[in-house]
């Protein structure tokens, strides 16, 4: 665990407190983004936070990154943080000098880039994160000898926009024998192909978390201020329902993401990542269903916020590895597993690479 981590959180949530406002949200309903919020995250070198002091950065770890990840979801700030920030934390997993240009990346196993000789690749990836706000693109390509870690300069290839439910970025890149800038020394081992896809999805799990906990206060909130028979509704027994649901619901995302991130720090991870981005689908439901009712038609009015963060979950849930996809690959984990069920569940085995 990073020695600075609390400090981090601290500076992280009052630039977010203090520049973070409805209306910074909004951004992105325009086609446009927080770059006041990004300099000035970039003043204070939290753009470096995960990346080693040898490389320039603040020699941070995973844990910092991803906590900072929890509050990015919690405001749903809109600034390409998490794709420039991990981009750079898997170019020196793999590495490769990390880039100070805006840097975005996908990791979708089943859209790979093929090379075409003369370190050259072409292919479509769709639902690339801020991409048009971005420089650089992080992806994987395919090789005679397997699949490697590739940087590519955007400004080489075809742009198609397009937005994900919450309307942030998640644009079309179309790349025709683009010339590659970097790509790893050698091929991706199979251990390196599931260590990226865990820190993606725990990236993405944190983002969900960090969403659920604004949705419980939202919530909790409004049931304080709204007053209905001349008394303030979280005082009917209905409410106070949704209220209990919402807050199980939050804790135990809270405790699972804090597992999963301790799981992965200390090099014990086993199928933690798997399971919470599983159980944190299962939230999404109960949280947005409940939020909403709770809420009822203000919720989804363009002058309340609550939907900005409701939207976002159900867009980050159908993003990365999906939950249909984790579950198949658990299921087959289990299958041809010598152990029985209950040892594979509590067992903690190493993982692969240390983060």
């Amino acid at each position: 665990m990073s020695e600075i981590k609390d400090m981090l959180i601290d500076v992280v949530e009052k630039i977010f407190k203090d520049h973070v406002q409805k209306e910074t949200v909004d951004l992105v309903e325009e086609g446009k983004w927080a770059e006041n919020v990004w300099s000035i995250l970039n003043d204070n070198g939290m753009l470096g936070v995960a990346i080693s002091e040898d490389a320039g950065g603040a020699d941070g770890d995973l844990e910092d990154l991803l906590n900072i990840y929890r509050l990015v979801g919690k405001y749903a700030v809109p600034i390409p943080f998490v794709e420039y920030t991990l981009a750079n934390f898997l170019l020196e997993l793999v590495k490769l000098p990390i880039t100070d240009r805006k840097v975005t990346y996908t990791v979708n196993t089943n859209e790979k880039l093929i090379f075409t000789g003369d370190q050259k690749v072409r292919g479509t990836l769709t639902n690339v994160p801020w991409a048009r706000h971005a420089d650089e693109l992080v992806a994987i390509a395919k090789g005679e000898e397997g699949d490697y870690l590739v940087k590519v300069a955007l400004e080489d290839t075809i742009l198609e926009q397009n937005i994900n439910l919450s309307c942030e970025p998640r644009d079309t890149v179309i790349l025709e024998n683009v010339k590659i800038l970097h790509k790893s020394i050698a091929a991706l081992t199979l251990e390196q192909l599931q260590t990226i896809m865990y820190v993606e999805t725990a990236a993405k799990v944190s983002l969900m978390a960090g969403t659920i906990e604004k949705i419980n206060d939202l919530t909790v909130q409004y049931t304080k201020e709204r007053e209905q028979f001349g008394r303030p509704i979280h005082r009917f027994q209905l409410v106070q329902e949704h209220l209990a649901l919402l807050a199980g619901e939050t804790v135990i995302i809270k405790s699972a993401v804090d597992n999963m991130i301790a799981a992965l720090v200390e090099n014990r991870h086993q199928n933690e990542v798997i399971l919470t981005r599983l159980r944190i689908d299962e939230a999404i439901k109960t949280v947005s269903t409940s939020a909403h009712q709770v809420h009822g038609a203000i919720g989804v009015t363009h002058e309340h916020n609550l939907h900005q963060y409701t939207r976002r979950l159900w867009s980050y849930r159908d993003e990365g590895v999906t939950q249909s996809e984790w579950s198949k690959i658990l299921a087959n984990q289990l299958l041809q597993s010598d152990e029985s069920l209950w040892e594979s569940l509590t067992i903690a085995k190493k993982v692969y690479q240390t983060y």
